[in-house]
């Protein structure tokens, strides 16, 4: 009888290909792989793809530039990376020369209503702009909306759990080892926040969706005033 065909197994990480190792160098310098992707403007699942099915040759002139903005020049900031790998990003083409078409993005939200934006520390800072088309097509929608915000587990007021903090949504809470919490306010079971309502709040804060947040989790005694908001998700779904 021949042989039985061996199973390939994964490439031991020094042979990974450039574009893993330069995404390995992003995430020691404390970038996640979702950043990553920010950075070059594709989805989170490509970059996994550079360690489990060799992809990335196409973005490792980009990446290598994003390492030295990072290591040498002390870059952190996302929109700033992804603009000097956006310099260094070509397009695919076809064998006719022509550009390649690519997938376009989600919709922001689904015909069904449902929408999800989230956002880190970078974009915390610059109050969360991202996240206000999102809550502005919720509020046109006549939506409801959630929201869930990471903080330091000394901001709140309310020990973990707390049915007076969450109400119906104990299940929520998420403690990491940073010591951390993530909780989340409103949901489909307890019927969640007018997007409208929201939407207001916003405005009346400049557009910083961030400092819209961080007010009503003051005015609502969730947080200390002087608490800052780590992460921060929107969620939106269309009421029965």
């Amino acid at each position: 009888m021949p042989p039985r065909p061996r199973r390939r197994r994964p490439s031991p990480q020094g042979e990974r290909n450039e574009a893993a190792q330069l995404a390995d160098r992003l995430q020691q310098a404390g970038f996640t792989k979702r950043d990553i992707a920010r950075i070059i403007d594709r989805d989170p699942s490509l970059v996994s793809q550079f360690y489990t099915k060799n992809k990335g040759a196409a973005f490792v002139t980009a990446l290598r530039e994003v390492v030295t903005a990072v290591e040498a020049g002390g870059i952190t900031d996302l929109p700033e990376l992804a603009a000097i790998a956006t310099r260094r990003i070509q397009r695919r083409t076809t064998a006719s020369g022509a550009r390649a078409r690519v997938r376009g993005k989600a919709l922001l939200i689904t015909p069904t209503g449902s929408g999800t934006g989230r956002v880190g520390a970078q974009a915390i800072s610059s109050g969360s702009a991202r996240l206000r088309p999102l809550i502005a097509e919720a509020a046109r929608l006549g939506l409801r909306l959630a929201f869930t915000v990471r903080l330091a587990k000394t901001s709140y007021l309310h020990p973990s759990g707390s049915r007076t903090d969450s109400p119906g949504i104990r299940r929520d809470v998420i403690q990491r080892a940073d010591h951390t919490e993530e909780r989340s306010y409103g949901s489909a079971q307890t019927g969640g926040f007018n997007a409208t309502d929201f939407a207001r709040r916003v405005d009346a804060a400049g557009g910083d969706v961030t400092a819209a947040v961080h007010q009503w989790l003051v005015e609502t005694e969730r947080i200390h005033p002087d608490a800052h908001i780590l992460h921060l998700e929107i969620r939106t779904w269309r009421p029965r």
